[in-house]
């Protein structure tokens, strides 16, 4: 039901399981990627892969001349992301990084407020993403927490989501100072963070990602300016407070009030489609109208380059490190 779209293909080296999604639209059914290149009626591919497997599969979409859309991250490391950007330019292809949130009420509020001059100089601007993860979660499949092929733990899988939607709305980030620890998860990275920002219009930020915040919490992020304040918890906005307040703005957070969040204990639960809709008719407009998509590979990249900065930081004790 995505405006200008149709699955009709799915790839798996499990033939079983791509069969049982294929079958729900219908689809042809691939367990070679390289065979469902040649197909002609394959326009756009998705990238569903763990996350360390992007680059490969992307550069291959793309030199087939598929426009791609890859599941965040982009990549794991900037050299990955860099080599997906350059392939996907030199074969004219649309590259879009999937960043669902962004594409949701709360964040386009936001960004509608900060560009009409509502709140005025920003000042501050945080995230926290306490969520929770059973150890049976990262032990369902081996790439889950992994540094080769997850990038890192609650930051670069999780909390990315958060940390992208941040620097979106606040601009580039100047420098970060982060520590990073692996507190009770049995996995390779770190399963709590947190990290101080500045940003290069000035304003300060932090972020705070873990999986080990039982029983999960909504993903809080905070928007602060001399004028204004707006607050989302999960996608529901808890604060939206101008010096200038207009009746529109009652009916607008009132309408935000209740909206249902998803992903804080299970991955699975109150999953919703709209912001993947919005997205893929994005990139079909994008194709169609021959611009770049709204989440470009380079829009992509930024959130990797933060948490790529944060690991560095943390490494090294808490040293500032200069994006």
């Amino acid at each position: 039901d995505t405006e200008g779209a149709e699955l009709v293909a799915v790839c798996d080296k499990d033939s079983a399981r791509a069969v049982e999604l294929a079958e729900k639209f219908p689809a042809k059914v691939y367990t070679d990627f390289a065979e469902l290149l040649k197909d002609d009626a394959v326009h756009v591919v998705n990238i569903c892969l763990p996350s360390g497997l992007h680059e490969p599969l992307t550069i291959q979409a793309a030199t087939a001349g598929k426009h791609v859309m890859v599941e965040k991250p982009l990549d794991i490391t900037l050299e990955k992301c860099d080599s997906i950007i350059e392939v996907c330019k030199k074969n004219k292809v649309k590259l879009a990084t999937i960043f669902p949130a962004r594409f949701t009420h709360g964040p386009t509020a936001i960004k509608n407020a900060i560009a009409a001059g509502r709140f005025g100089k920003l000042t501050l601007g945080d995230v926290a993403v306490k969520w929770f993860r059973t150890q049976e979660y990262y032990n369902s499949v081996d790439w889950r927490g992994t540094w080769e092929f997850d990038g890192g733990g609650a930051l670069m899988n999780q909390s990315i989501h958060y940390i992208d939607m941040l620097q979106d709305i606040m601009g580039p980030v100047e420098s970060v100072s982060a520590y990073c620890s692996t507190l009770v998860k049995n996995i390779e990275a770190e399963d709590t963070a947190v990290a101080v920002l500045k940003f290069k219009n000035g304003a300060l930020g932090t972020i705070t990602g873990t999986t080990t915040a039982y029983p999960g919490l909504d993903a809080r992020v905070g928007i602060h300016g001399e004028n204004g304040s707006a607050i989302l918890e999960g996608e529901s906005l808890v604060t939206w407070e101008f010096s200038n307040q207009t009746q529109d703005d009652g009916e607008l957070q009132s309408s935000m009030s209740e909206t249902k969040s998803s992903g804080a204990s299970d991955p699975t639960k109150n999953l919703k489609s709209e912001g993947h809709k919005l997205q893929v008719e994005d990139m079909v407009a994008a194709i169609s109208e021959n611009r770049e998509p709204m989440v470009s590979g380079e829009s992509g990249r930024k959130a990797v380059e933060i948490i790529c900065a944060i690991y560095q930081s943390a490494r090294n004790n808490g040293e500032a490190v200069i994006l």
